[in-house]
């Protein structure tokens, strides 16, 4: 077949209002002849496709024996196809994890989290997002939250631990939901976002380990959708994010985006702009060795473990020489430890 543009149809062709589409064969390839009018489709059965067949069927015209046919496939593809989207269904848990590959949030049955009572160093820290959460929890304005410091000093445990403690001042039916996303899903944030708009329960939005290297520009996506979009972040959603770097990118980063510019502040301000999205900056330094001695005994009093305080002082501390840090990681990676060797489960 070809394409004449421009040209009425004379015999054997699909006339679109512009042109003709014609067989190469000529007029005598079949007794079928297509005519495409605008928004109407019917086929003619004369060879002669003139300008009468684009006139509209008189009142009272016979349908086209095909009208019915096309009519029942139309309504038959109809039911077929997608729906509207529905609200996901976030009653089977209190926590969740986004899994873009299927768009579904997966319900997570038994959180890893410490108990609020057992988190030691970080009261003014805990106070702090305690409240912002409770606001959260009550329908009240709250910021985004950034927790950021030292490796192992709590600040994901706070965040879990903040969550369930706020829910258990509230009735089942107020419960807050967490859903944690990954880093590398970080791109997928608006359709999560989309997702959790439609759905009726508050929800508290985990990144744990946030941070961006190199050229990674997924950090645009998640400074527009937290701030500064047209959307914006849902009213029943706050971000919680947790990192090791306060500005969420290394400072080899800030300093080769500053030697690279023509002006030194432009790079270093868009990016810096991202951690200017959290209304909540929230610091978390190393411990001294009170503290993360308060931390071991702690956790040993919760799980009931049978040793004596200066044992157990004194094998903690070359615990944390051996590691070279003094966190509440290592204080738990410590009682992990003797809790194993002591034959005594671990509950808390």
């Amino acid at each position: 077949m070809q394409w004449r543009p421009d040209q009425p149809p004379e015999t054997g062709g699909l006339y679109s209002g512009r042109g003709v589409l014609q067989t190469l064969s000529g007029p005598d390839s079949g007794p079928q002849k297509g005519c495409l009018d605008p928004g109407f489709f019917f086929l003619q059965q004369s060879v002669n496709v003139g300008p009468m067949a684009r006139k509209k069927p008189t009142r009272g015209a016979p349908a086209h024996p095909l009208a019915e046919p096309l009519a029942r496939i139309a309504a038959q593809l109809q039911r077929l196809g997608p729906g509207a989207p529905k609200a996901p269904s976030m009653v089977a848990a209190d926590a969740f994890v986004w899994h873009p590959q299927t768009g579904e949030l997966d319900p997570v049955g038994q959180v890893n989290r410490v108990p609020l009572a057992l988190l030691k160093g970080i009261e003014q820290q805990m106070e702090t997002l305690l409240a912002n959460t409770r606001r959260h929890a009550s329908g009240l304005p709250a910021n985004n939250a950034l927790l950021w410091g030292a490796r192992g000093t709590g600040k994901s445990s706070l965040i879990k631990a903040a969550h369930a403690a706020v829910n258990d001042e509230l009735p089942t039916k107020q419960h807050m939901a967490l859903v944690e996303i990954h880093r590398e899903d970080i791109p997928t944030l608006p359709a999560l976002l989309t997702i959790l708009r439609r759905v009726k329960r508050r929800v508290i939005l985990l990144c744990d380990d946030l941070s961006f290297e190199g050229q990674d520009t997924s950090y645009k996506a998640l400074k527009t959708v937290l701030e500064g979009g047209i959307e914006g972040r849902p009213e029943n959603v706050v971000f919680y994010a947790t990192s090791n770097r306060r500005h969420l990118m290394s400072r080899e980063m800030i300093e080769n985006e500053r030697a690279a510019a023509i002006h030194d502040t432009e790079p270093i301000e868009e990016k810096v702009s991202l951690s200017d999205r959290f209304g909540l900056w929230l610091g978390f330094h190393h411990l001294d060795q009170a503290t993360y001695l308060a931390i071991v005994e702690g956790y040993a009093s919760a799980m009931k473990l049978p040793i004596k305080k200066d044992a157990l002082t004194a094998r903690a501390i070359e615990w944390a020489v051996t590691r070279g840090a003094r966190s509440g990681r290592v204080a738990w990676q410590f009682v992990q430890d003797i809790a194993g060797e002591l034959g005594v489960r671990v509950k808390l």
